[in-house]
């Protein structure tokens, strides 16, 4: 499905743990890191269409975890012409995306890679909240820094009090974001530390994915 310029309707996802580190996962049998996201069907609206990706991508249901905000208007990325299957080329440009923030609930043992059939992704990590700015494939990085941006302000007080905050950490145009439940208090933005956080293979027996 996709609207007059070519782009796909699609929501992205941004997941915290109670130390406001966000959830990155690793593209199945690739070197490729990003956030959960997917296509918004038919019929559905970008909350719907968000909540079945949740499950999806990593086996959450609406219970585990509380929407703070999202983006009120589209963000696009396009993609280059050769990530592009042949038979699009030419009327398929890219993705717009509205992007949740969303708190963790439950527990990370509450993540499942394997929920379906047809996994996304074959490890993860949590990341301090820039980190993936700087990690994201490169025509990905633009939308990624108007998401982490316009929804920064969101950011509920964080369980670690060695996570610091910089007014500083705001780069990029700002991209109006709209909160959607009582989440916690809108902090000022994290500042972009450099450490990764632990990987969690698909297979618990065997070593972690590599990092790339």
């Amino acid at each position: 499905m996709l609207d007059r310029e070519g782009f796909r309707p699609n929501v992205g996802i941004i997941l915290l743990n109670p130390r406001n580190q966000v959830f990155w996962g690793k593209r199945l049998r690739t070197h490729s890191w990003q956030f959960p996201q997917g296509g918004i069907k038919y019929g559905e609206s970008p909350e719907q269409a968000m909540f079945r990706e949740l499950h999806e991508e990593v086996g959450l249901m609406p219970e585990h975890v509380q929407i703070l905000a999202r983006t009120r208007d589209w963000l696009r990325y396009e993609v280059p012409e050769h990530f592009i299957r042949k038979d699009a080329r030419g009327h398929y440009r890219g993705q717009k995306q509205i992007w949740f923030l969303l708190r963790l609930l439950g527990h990370a043992s509450d993540l499942n890679l394997r929920a379906t059939d047809h996994p996304e992704f074959d490890a993860w990590r949590w990341n301090d909240y820039w980190v993936p700015l700087e990690l994201v494939i490169e025509f990905k990085r633009g939308v990624y820094d108007m998401a982490l941006t316009g929804l920064a302000r969101y950011l509920p007080r964080a369980q670690n009090h060695h996570n610091r905050y910089l007014r500083t950490g705001l780069r990029g145009p700002r991209h109006e974001a709209e909160p959607t439940g009582p989440g916690g208090p809108a902090g000022p933005v994290a500042e972009k530390p450099s450490e990764l956080g632990q990987l969690h293979s698909l297979n618990p027996n065997g070593p972690a994915a590599d990092a790339d």
